[in-house]
């Protein structure tokens, strides 16, 4: 059985603190693979990588205008051939499958130049794929030659160190993110560009600058605070910045000395969120258990209230013992929802509301407001 199937989806690993003497926070000035060597087993919570894509470029690019396209051209991008970059590929993926705990994760992306070859590498290193993600450009750059559709978007793929890996993923706060509904794996985001484009001396620091957008929602859905965060290909620290505004561990890997001394300028300036703000929504599974008679207790709920559905079929009362009656009919929120019903089953936190004020509130958002209060 998949790790999927086995977990529902969703999943929160035992937390624990980052192990003694890694350089946390910090950038190692060494080749990718040379540098997690040095670094010890199953030591990191997360991986992000923007590996080289191998673009290959035929010649200058060129606007219509007459100007040249600032495309990646750069020497670490360039590979003599595909063999040479899927052994670069290998080698990479598997001093990072030996840092990562075995409960941690990797995301790695790429343009259609190199994700099909990390993607099969990835699995045959013995990752498991969890979700392949579109990078949805809400702005890309258009194709100038106009002889291919427009490059608009970039794929991320997400994966456990193995099947049975018990990761994190915070479905929860995924979903307040994205207005109470699931958040799917299409990502409409701009790319990077404006204020938040890191430049010297009036040009690009970098081609491939990922905004900060993207990172905060990879960080946000797959880490906990503290965690360990580890960046092969750091360029000019937009994993570490959004990992230090997030309340994360992070670890950079950049053997380019002009993307080093942005990186840390950078993330110098960047500051981390109040730690008010840094709650985010746990996933049911990891909260207290609360029982219905916690509210009763408390008086958040009154014995002899009257509890209702969201459209006033059924009135149903609290007794004393947090037990509800309905019909003559007594039981636990559970059973007399699903008796109301005719159904095999309710679940009576979602079903019943009770009023307060001029209108009704579902007993679960009492039954949350009562979570946070614990702290």
């Amino acid at each position: 059985m998949s790790a999927i199937g086995k977990f529902d989806g969703v999943k929160k690993r035992a937390k624990s603190a980052p192990m003694p003497g890694l350089p946390l926070n910090t950038i190692i000035e060494r080749d990718c693979v040379e540098a997690m060597v040095s670094l010890p087993d199953a030591s990191v919570d997360m991986i992000f990588a923007d590996p080289p894509y191998n673009l290959q470029l035929g010649g200058d690019l060129f606007r219509p205008e007459g100007g040249r396209v600032d495309a990646c051209d750069d020497d670490w991008d360039k590979f003599d051939t595909f063999a040479t970059y899927d052994n670069f590929t290998r080698a990479w993926l598997k001093e990072a499958r030996r840092i990562l705990k075995p409960d941690g994760t990797l995301w790695v992306i790429g343009s259609y130049h190199n994700i099909f070859r990390v993607g099969a590498a990835l699995q045959d290193e013995g990752y498991w794929i969890l979700n392949d993600i579109i990078w949805r450009k809400s702005n890309p750059m258009p194709n100038f030659r106009g002889t291919r559709f427009t490059n608009a978007h970039e794929t991320l793929i997400w994966a456990s160190h193995s099947e049975n890996s018990r990761y994190t993923f915070n479905y929860r706060a995924m979903k307040a993110l994205n207005d109470e509904l699931q958040m799917r794996s299409d990502w409409v985001l701009p790319i990077c560009s404006g204020g938040e484009r890191v430049k010297t001396e009036g040009v690009k620091a970098h081609p491939t600058q990922k905004p900060e957008s993207l990172l905060y929602r990879v960080l946000l859905a797959s880490t906990q605070k503290g965690d360990v965060v580890l960046d092969p290909f750091f360029g000019t620290g937009t994993t570490g910045a959004v990992a230090r505004r997030l309340g994360r561990n992070w670890i950079g890997i950049e053997r380019e000395k002009k993307y080093v001394k942005v990186a840390r300028a950078r993330i110098d300036s960047t500051l981390e969120l109040d730690e008010s703000a840094m709650k985010t929504m746990a996933s049911k599974r990891s909260q207290p258990k609360v029982p219905f008679g916690a509210l009763i207790e408390t008086g958040m709920i009154e014995p002899g209230a009257i509890l209702t559905d969201s459209k006033r079929r059924w009135r149903a009362r609290v007794g004393a013992d947090a037990s509800v009656e309905l019909s003559g009919k007594q039981g636990s929120i559970h059973q007399i929802g699903a008796a109301a019903q005719g159904a095999p089953s309710c679940n009576g936190w979602t079903f019943w509301h009770v009023e307060q004020g001029e209108g009704l509130i579902c007993i679960d958002d009492l039954r949350q407001e009562y979570i946070s209060a614990l702290g």
